[in-house]
């Protein structure tokens, strides 16, 4: 379904529904981004809000975390990893290193606490109650240094106040999905709540290499979170939050030579329902838990807050990375070439502890501060199996400190300064054991440096805000290891800085009917980490690119169209550009795609010039667009329908430009119809997600032959909710 078509069944629904009664108001959105509860309206920075029942009806086919990508402007989310290890991206900035211990420039923060290993990112949501994407360098107030942005997702907290509630959804592919939660005073100072979630497909995909019939695709996955708020009195209090997982579940399915050389399109090769893999079956499996201790002492005109948490996971992961079977020095090879069979495999155990203590005053007076410590440790033991020598063994070690602080002054009625400063010192260690080639050293990295950003928000009116700020963002230095496997030596790159410059406009217009939020930026970086993958060589390497820049505009459009209809529209151009005359890739590791850099000979093989092309994995454009209608009837019940569409634009996923590797249009469309009773205490709903099945081409791997993997099937179903107070 393509834009025209889509603002045409927009505005067929606004006019075709919209009814004579007066339009609603907009409720006020409250987030968190600067560590206090605040109108989003209020604060100087870009950041967008997801609602409950938006995450909900994402998630309704049995999605994970990726199905937040292009839900806001500027996010784009993937994964070459099933549903382990996502890799985010904001503004164009991110990652796409596949390997457990890759660094990344987007802070995903779960519950106050910064979840840094690729492996923890990937915790399910559910009984969410808000997720926030702050978009732009964060550093100042969050953990761990992000040059991008963060992605906040906080969960339902307990109270005094009884509240249940259960969902239960049935779909295509054998989904079946139990979640909920139940909370409420336990005594007079002590409060909980227990949630969980159910979560399982079937297999459905055939293996078409052993005429198996549905042997892979299917998941099963359960989480717990338990809640206790204690209360002993009006100044002090204590969250503390426990957390499990456990997913049985695939890695990605990697499909070989579905890219026609000198195509980026699906071909013949290509079937959704089937894989030619002779190297077993793929497997994603992971356990995590985690523990937070959040406390909170009013001391008068100040508060204290001590956060404290500690996060184990453990992953299980294989895949046939060939995507066929055979080889063409075999009697068969199939689909399409494949020079030699490729599976690759592992373990990884990571944990981390993190420790933050955090003074703010708490008046309402004209200056607003806080300063604080934060710590954070992990160890990471990765054990890599390319299936064709002795597995090695990395062993990495982080460690990081920081000293932060943050002043809001009033200047006057109208006009709010806002500046931050962090110090921040980052320490990474790497042994490898086990290593098939030569031997490898030690090896350590350390940097400090200062960070900061300094903000002004000028309300022209009630209505209306206007901000400028500036950023300079932080992110340590890193190794990578994942080539000790393939005979090679770790990579590293230096700190990378960002300095970053925007402008926007909040207001809320018509009477609060119509919210419009707005911002350009430009931003210049300094060490670009980047990674290289692929290749003749199978290279997992970090690059320190020279430079880096991009420029864009985002807009998030809310409009309560009339008292039945809620209208939302975002829509993010983000331009990237790799500033470095010297940098040199590997390319096309299959010999079968078609480079459009220029080529030049190297004793690794053919090497790409690639200064001036965008960042790997970094949308041009994205857009999303809702619509959320509701039919009152007598006694409080409802007849609702929703829909929500995504677009991505142009994106290369690689660090060299291809003809084959890269795409351009991938689209989702969801759709929602039901009915609710009792003022939406029980809700009964007919669900689809995808509903038009597109099959975009989400990734690719680069060294064998033109291999790709795809995004999820179209999934639809029934579901059941309710709500007890």
């Amino acid at each position: 379904m393509d834009n025209k078509r889509l603002t045409t069944l927009a505005a067929a629904i606004a006019v075709g529904l919209s009814s004579t009664a007066s339009a609603q108001v907009l409720e006020e959105i409250v987030v968190t981004a600067q560590k206090r509860s605040e109108n989003l309206q209020d604060v100087p920075i870009s950041i967008a809000a997801l609602d409950n029942s938006t995450v909900t009806a994402v998630l309704s086919g049995g999605a994970d975390v990726l199905a937040l990508s292009a839900r806001v402007p500027g996010l784009y989310v993937e994964s070459s990893n099933g549903r382990v290890a996502p890799r985010f991206y904001i503004r164009g900035l991110g990652n796409i290193d596949f390997d457990n211990a890759a660094s990344q420039p987007v802070s995903v923060i779960m519950d106050d606490v910064v979840m840094e290993n690729v492996i923890l990112k990937s915790f399910p949501l559910f009984d969410i109650d808000q997720v926030e994407v702050v978009r732009g360098p964060q550093g100042t107030l969050f953990g761990r240094n992000t040059t991008a942005g963060l992605v906040k997702i906080d969960s339902k907290g307990p109270s005094q106040e009884f509240e249940a509630d259960l969902g239960l959804t049935v779909g295509r592919l054998g989904t079946v999905i139990a979640e909920g939660g139940i909370g409420g005073g336990l005594s007079e100072t002590l409060s909980g709540r227990i949630s969980f979630l159910a979560n399982r497909r079937d297999d459905w995909i055939d293996n078409l290499f052993t005429g198996a019939d549905d042997v892979e695709g299917g998941h099963e996955e359960f989480a717990l979170r338990a809640k206790l708020l204690w209360e002993p009195s009006d100044d002090l209090n204590a969250l503390f939050t426990l957390r499990w997982r456990d997913l049985d579940g695939p890695a990605s399915y990697f499909r070989a030579n579905i890219l026609t050389p000198g195509s980026n399109r699906l071909n013949q090769n290509f079937d959704r329902d089937g894989v030619y893999h002779d190297a077993g079956e793929a497997i994603g499996d992971m356990e995590q838990w985690g523990f937070t201790a959040k406390i909170n002492w009013d001391l008068g005109d100040m508060v204290l807050t001590s956060i404290t948490g500690f996060d184990d996971g453990k992953r299980d992961a294989f895949g046939d990375i060939d995507g066929g079977f055979g080889a063409s020095f075999l009697p068969v090879e199939f689909p399409g070439p494949i020079p030699f069979p490729s599976a690759t495999g592992g373990t990884a155990d990571t944990d981390q502890f993190t420790q933050e203590v955090r003074l703010a005053s708490d008046t309402a007076e004209s200056f607003r501060w806080q300063a604080g410590f934060y710590y954070f440790e992990s160890e990471l033991v990765d054990v890599t199996d390319p299936g064709f020598v002795p597995p090695s063994t990395v062993v990495r070690d982080d460690e990081l400190w920081a000293l932060f602080a943050q002043g809001a002054w009033d200047l006057n009625d109208r006009t709010t300064l806002t500046a931050g400063i962090r110090y921040t010192n980052d320490e990474k260690e790497l042994n490898a054991f086990n290593n098939p080639g030569a031997p490898v050293p030690t090896t350590n990295l350390e940097d400090d440096e200062l960070s900061g950003d300094i903000s002004v928000t000028y309300r022209v009116n009630d209505d209306v805000n206007v901000f400028g700020r500036y950023a300079r963002g932080f992110r340590g230095p890193s190794i990578q290891g994942r080539d000790i496997a393939f005979f090679g030596q770790p990579s590293t790159a230096a700190s990378e800085i960002i300095d970053s410059l925007e402008f926007g406009v909040k207001s809320e217009l018509f009477d609060d009917q119509l919210r419009a939020n707005v911002t350009a930026y430009v931003y210049d970086i300094e060490d670009l980490q980047l990674t290289a993958v692929g290749g003749t060589g199978n290279n997992v390497q970090l690059v320190s690119v020279e430079g880096g820049a991009g420029y864009g505009i985002e807009a998030d459009i809310l409009w309560a169209a009339s008292e039945n209809l809620t209208l939302a529209a975002g829509y993010a151009y983000n331009y990237t550009e790799i500033e470095d005359p010297n940098l040199l890739v590997p390319v096309c590791g299959s010999g079968i795609c078609t480079p459009t850099d220029p080529l030049v000979d190297s004793p690794a093989g053919l090497v790409a010039q690639v200064d001036g092309n965008p960042f790997p994995n970094a949308p041009r454009s994205t857009f999303n667009v809702t619509a959320d209608y509701v039919y009152p009837l007598s006694n409080g019940n409802e007849v609702f329908f929703g829909l929500d569409y995504v677009r991505v634009g142009r994106t290369e996923i690689f660090i060299y430009e291809s003809r084959e590797f890269n795409h351009s249009g991938n689209s989702e469309l969801g759709l929602e119809v039901g009915y609710s009773m009792n003022n939406d205490q029980y809700r009964f709903s007919l669900f689809g997600r995808n509903v038009t099945d597109e099959e975009n081409l989400i990734g690719g791997i680069d060294f064998n032959n033109n291999t790709g993997f795809v995004n999820e099937p179209r999934v639809w179903g029934l579901t059941f909710r309710g709500r007890w107070e």
